[in-house]
């Protein structure tokens, strides 16, 4: 057992490092206020070669695995981006290389894998549906084969990033939930270009107000009558369950990276606040009530750390990786949530104040305990797949 990271990611962090030095949290804070896509870090990221990190080599990247995704999503977070929007801003790149690259046809990967590691084009993921939730198996969004198309029809909701995205990975049904045998049979997956789908009516959007994460909208998304060539499947028809897979798995670690981040950055805040603030004169971290929490929260950040590179590095292997992601993903959300709730305490009252950047870390904390999947199916997960409970639905 080696726990030492490959030079690979030690250069992810040092470079990503580097460029999040001359972002404060000042920045960040602005960016979430003003609700705008932070240009100016996403201009280095790209200048720098970091969007085409999970790009293959052959096709222009850096040829990286999901172990060195999640060290930039966490070193991203970690420098004041938190936890919701730097999952966004290193997910628009790395999901589409790393789905593309291990189910994209050969034209799919020559066409996109290059340009997604300039920046030239960037991604999203449309899964979720409003009568679906939780239960991916039983969305309804279909697709039907019309000559050398498939005609889809549909809703989805909670689809960040759709206003820069070139392509959407879109989930689809080409076999009714009801009729499917199993229940993973009868899954499409496809590449929908959005601009041509928003200029043709047959693909539209509308943001959703949220409490966090502005600086990427989060929408509802409504398709009618979208025609998709046959050639954009991605992976096989029918087959789908394969591709949702290897998406889903690192989703849960990246944004687990990403809460991992944001619980860094919340402690460094509480810790910092605690040794400057004092009261009854001395620095109120002297106090246990006050020391212990952060304390504690420390212990956790490291062990959920351990498993997020352990769920990245049998990713990268293509070993089984679903316990560990869903491990990863609830120990990181809850520290994170446990490290933003601590450093607001720590302030006391002033953690109301917007001067202090601690609401919008709760804030983003919040968002990983019920997103991309709850804490409740995790544990499901867990009790049922792991422990061989019995199921309750």
């Amino acid at each position: 057992m080696d726990f030492t990271l490959p030079e690979s990611a030690l250069a992810v962090q040092r470079g990503i490092g580097d460029i999040c030095s001359r972002y404060d949290l000042d920045y960040w804070q602005r960016c979430e206020t003003e609700k705008r896509w932070p240009e100016e870090v996403w201009a280095e990221l790209a200048k720098g070669g970091w969007l085409g990190l999970a790009v293959p080599e052959e096709h222009g990247g850096g040829g990286q695995g999901l172990l060195e995704l999640a060290v930039a999503t966490e070193t991203l977070a970690a420098s004041g981006a938190a936890g919701g929007s730097a999952f966004t801003y290193v997910l628009t790149p790395g999901f589409g290389a790393l789905t593309l690259a291990r189910h994209g046809t050969a034209e799919q990967r020559a066409e996109l894998l290059p340009r997604l590691a300039t920046g030239e084009v960037e991604t999203c993921f449309a899964l979720t549906e409003p009568d679906a939730g939780s239960n991916s198996l039983a969305i309804s969004t279909s697709a039907r084969r019309d000559g050398g198309d498939y005609v889809v029809k549909g809703q989805k909701i909670w689809i960040t990033g759709v206003q820069r995205a070139t392509w959407m990975l879109l989930v689809t049904r080409t076999v009714p939930a009801a009729q499917a045998r199993p229940r993973t049979h009868g899954l499409t997956v496809f590449l929908v270009n959005v601009p041509e789908a928003v200029a043709a009516g047959t693909l539209s959007y509308r943001p959703i107000p949220k409490l966090g994460a502005n600086t990427t909208p989060s929408n509802t998304v409504f398709i009618d009558d979208l025609r998709v060539p046959a050639s954009n499947v991605v992976g096989e028809v029918d087959q789908g369950a394969a591709v949702l897979w290897d998406i889903l798995n690192p989703e849960r670690i990246l944004l687990a990276a990403s809460a991992l981040g944001g619980a860094e950055v919340a402690l460094r805040v509480g810790v910092g606040y605690a040794k400057e603030r004092e009261v009854f004169g001395r620095p109120i971290g002297a106090n246990q009530a006050i020391a212990f929490p952060l304390a504690q929260v420390k212990a956790k950040i490291e062990l959920a750390r351990l498993m997020i590179y352990k769920a990245a590095w049998s990713f990268d292997r293509r070993l089984p990786c679903g316990t560990e992601a869903n491990i990863a993903k609830l120990t990181a959300s809850q520290a994170a949530w446990e490290a933003a709730d601590a450093a607001f305490q720590t302030h006391g009252g002033m953690a109301y104040s917007l001067e202090y950047p601690v609401a919008r870390l709760l804030a983003d904390a919040r968002i990983g305990r019920v997103a991309p999947v709850t804490e409740e199916l995790l544990l499901n997960y867990l009790a049922t797949q792991v422990l061989g409970l019995p199921r309750s639905f």
